[in-house]
């Protein structure tokens, strides 16, 4: 029996429900910490384990998509997703739980390729810049919901560690059961195909564009880089700074705050979609930069309207960002070159997230979080208004025909 939404809608809620698995644990950090006495760098590493191994799926995996069409490879992930989730619930240890985070990694380097991939083949309409919105779009409303449910769970229902995956655990089954009853159109086929599985088509995949675009493809794997590094700074750390900021406190309050950053995010990018990617990019910088200064402003002020303002800054830094990294990518790739492009974006952009939070985290434990704090905040607002003055300066980039 063929599933009545159309193989578009399960695409795009297959990658949303990918996505919230992983983000769901932000909140559930310092329960982490209390029960097990983590230190913050132990926090981080946690963080980072999902983040190397989407890293490492990115890198060796990347060519999956290619071979064996989308849907195979986001079924798979799916199915993978939904182990680590599982053993995510029941981990003991940061070594159990640090592995179940990898697996999530893992899994989330194939969802959101083949997954982007798909959303793209599957948008009829040939519109590019739509159909990068849409991806983005799904990315962060799936990760925003990840932490506000989690928060949620954490807050108010029992053995919150366990009953916090429930959710996602449910929605993934859902999903896996859709996309095995799901019809593609013909054209939706393999780029290339393969007669098997070779160990070139598991060797690193990184791909850079033809030489003219060189240079927009580097602005839009660092917007990337920015937008990432910026949102793990949140989901790893916030539920432990937001203390020194807020009068509130618990997973509640911290996940409906990384939530909203996500959601606000999401709208952002619906609002923005129709607007020049050049603007986008220039405006997504500075907005990061501008949040890496109230937060440090906020450290000494401690006012929740500071913290609003910080939050709805850093929504339109991720936003735009976002949104015009992956048009840039749409714009400077063809279909045989995408996945390899869009591959290499995300490893970049998950390198932003992986480096400046483990420094964070390492500083921390030897100078305290309110020093790691500054320094993390003025390297990156530093590097993000650098690259808002160097967008401002480089030339229109076209939308090249398919």
């Amino acid at each position: 029996m063929q599933s009545r939404l159309s193989p578009y809608a399960w695409v795009c809620f297959s990658m949303c429900v990918g996505v919230m698995g992983t983000a769901l644990a932000s909140p559930l950090y310092p329960l982490y910490q209390q029960a097990w006495d983590l230190q913050p760098s132990h926090i981080t590493q946690i963080f980072v384990t999902y983040m190397l191994g989407a890293l490492i799926s990115l890198l060796f995996l990347g060519r999956l998509t290619n071979l064996f069409g989308f849907l195979k490879v986001l079924r798979l992930g799916l199915m993978v997703m939904t182990m680590g989730v599982i053993g995510s619930a029941l981990s003991w240890n940061t070594w159990s739980l640090g592995a179940s985070r990898f697996i999530i990694g893992l899994a989330s380097g194939l969802i959101t390729t083949s997954a982007s991939i798909g959303m793209t083949q599957l948008n009829n309409k040939g519109d590019l810049q739509r159909a990068a919105a849409t991806t983005s779009l799904t990315i962060a409303f799936g990760f925003g919901l990840g932490p506000v449910v989690g928060g949620l769970m954490a807050q108010w229902a029992p053995f919150p560690l366990v009953s916090s995956y429930l959710p996602p655990i449910a929605l993934s089954f859902l999903g896996i059961h859709a996309l095995f009853r799901i019809q593609l159109p013909a054209t939706t086929a393999p780029v290339h195909s393969a007669p098997g599985l070779t160990l070139k088509d598991v060797l690193p995949s990184i791909s850079q564009p033809r030489k003219p675009f060189i240079y927009h493809y580097a602005l839009g794997c660092m917007a990337a880089f920015s937008a990432f590094g910026m949102f793990s700074l949140f989901a790893a750390m916030a539920p432990s700074f937001m203390a020194q900021m807020l009068p509130w406190h618990g997973p509640a309050v911290s996940g409906l705050s990384i939530g909203f950053i996500l959601f606000l995010s999401a709208g952002i990018q619906l609002i923005a979609r129709p607007y020049p990617t050049k603007r986008l990019i220039i405006i997504g910088f500075f907005a990061l930069a501008a949040t890496n200064a109230l937060l440090v402003l906020n450290l000494f002020a401690g006012s929740p309207w500071l913290f609003a303002l910080s939050v709805l800054s850093m929504s339109c830094g991720h936003a735009l960002c976002n949104l015009s990294g992956m048009a840039v990518v749409n714009k400077v790739s063809k279909p045989v070159n995408r996945t390899g492009l869009l591959s290499t974006y995300l490893v970049v952009g998950y390198v932003g997230t992986i480096v400046p939070i483990l420094g964070m985290g390492w500083l921390s434990d030897h100078i305290g979080l309110t020093g790691a704090l500054i320094a993390f905040c003025a390297c990156l607002g530093l590097l993000s208004a650098l690259l808002g003055v160097i967008s401002a300066r480089a030339r229109v980039l076209p939308v090249p025909r398919q």
